[in-house]
């Protein structure tokens, strides 16, 4: 048993979940400027999309080989050390005189913004599992909304003082969150599991994976539910431009409603800890079998598209916090352990999807997206069965 919960206020709860958006902001600032990207450094949009690639898969291994790291030594300084190499990784793709150098930086950001992936077991561990939903809730509210306008952000200030500009201005502000993180994040003076080398950390993954029914629940329940969001997103600018005749400007726009789910993050996260788990992953497959109706039916409809895009971002955050919930409740010594598999697995799906999503609308258009959908969401609910998801929250906590 934890005996060193900490009560988090408020403001410091905004903080924190502002923390991980800034902090994962910094891989998706490249997505607007790689056109500015190829023109500066007089190479093929292929290498700078190759460099873009290697982001987004440098932080898929961080969170597999350093976010474990959280469960072995003191989280507090452990965060400031990531933060730090950030600050250095935006100054260095800033200063590249060349696409080597920035591709360079790009792995480094890509692996240094998992610092988010830290901060979310950390608050999960010292809050009382009966009070985690909201604060989780808060904590994914932050993250998306990093990642919705990182884009933007990168697009208007390149378009105004160059790319460097960009992350001149996104190091200084993760420098200032290091100072932040300083005096508002709480100290950590337990060394969990410090016993274990590293390669002995990394060796327990597939122990923990054995050993946790409901970690392998979660973590293909959030692969299944990513990848039919990404099948969404990976096809909406086909599905715009064949229906309606609008440009990738008119989808990048549809992103923003996203906020709607980011607004309700924090509900749902009460209702996390209200409901029980089954009846959250439940809803969670409903609102998603409802988005997908919307766009089988109503795809000629633009108002009735942009509410099933809501319906599918709300399921995509129940289904994220109450995964979350789940697999912080498992064992206080190894959430970020638990973390680690689960989110390597939610972008796995992501990835998936994209890549199934495409080919499904180039072979079958609209129709076969929606059966890829329907495929993930069978294998979901297979999952659920086989699996299982625990009644409620913090029966199933380790003990060892």
């Amino acid at each position: 048993m934890n005996d060193n919960y900490v009560e988090f206020p408020r403001p410091k709860v905004v903080f924190l979940a502002a923390s991980v958006g800034i902090i994962v902001a910094s891989m998706f600032y490249i997505q607007p400027i790689e056109e500015l990207l190829t023109t500066s450094f007089r190479v093929a949009p292929s290498a700078v999309a190759v460099i873009a690639m290697l982001t987004q898969a440098s932080y898929a291994v961080g969170l597999l080989l350093v976010v474990p790291l959280g469960d072995a030594y003191n989280r507090y300084r452990f965060l400031q050390l990531m933060e730090g190499l950030s600050v250095l990784s935006l100054l260095l793709a800033a200063c590249a005189p060349n696409a080597v150098v920035f591709g360079i930086a790009a792995v480094a950001i890509g692996l240094t913004s998992v610092g988010g992936q830290i901060i979310i077991p950390y608050v999960a561990y010292l809050t009382p599992v009966k009070k985690q939903g909201p604060i989780l809730g808060t904590m994914i509210s932050g993250m998306l909304t990093g990642i919705l306008f990182a884009r933007t952000f990168s697009g208007v200030i390149a378009a105004r003082w160059g790319w460097q500009a960009v992350y001149f201005l996104a190091a200084a502000l993760n420098l200032v969150l290091l100072v932040l993180i300083h005096y508002w994040v709480p100290d950590d003076p337990r060394r969990l599991n410090s016993h274990f080398s590293y390669p002995q950390l990394l060796q327990t993954l597939p122990r923990l994976i054995r050993e946790y029914p409901y970690l392998r629940g979660a973590a293909v329940n959030g692969f299944c539910m990513f990848g039919i969001a990404n099948l969404f997103w990976a096809t909406l600018s086909f599905l715009l431009a064949d229906r309606f005749g609008y440009g990738s400007a008119v989808a990048g726009s549809m992103g923003l409603l996203g906020v709607v789910a980011i607004i309700a993050a924090p509900t749902i996260g009460r209702l996390v800890d209200r409901y029980s788990p089954r009846d959250n992953i439940k809803c969670s497959w409903w609102l998603g079998v409802g988005a997908y109706v919307i766009f089988g039916v109503f795809t000629g409809n633009l108002w009735l598209l942009m509410l099933g895009i809501v319906v599918l971002d709300l399921s995509t955050q129940f289904s994220q916090v109450t995964n979350q919930a789940i697999i912080q409740s498992l064992s206080r010594k190894t959430n970020s352990r638990n973390n680690s598999i689960f989110m390597f697995s939610y972008f796995l799906g992501g990835a998936l999807g994209t890549v199934i999503g495409i080919n499904a609308w180039a072979s079958f258009r609209w129709w076969g997206v929606t059966v890829a959908a329907a495929v993930f969401l069978l294998i979901a609910v297979l999952n659920y069965y086989w699996q299982g998801v625990p009644r409620q929250l913090g029966r199933h906590v380790h003990k060892g």
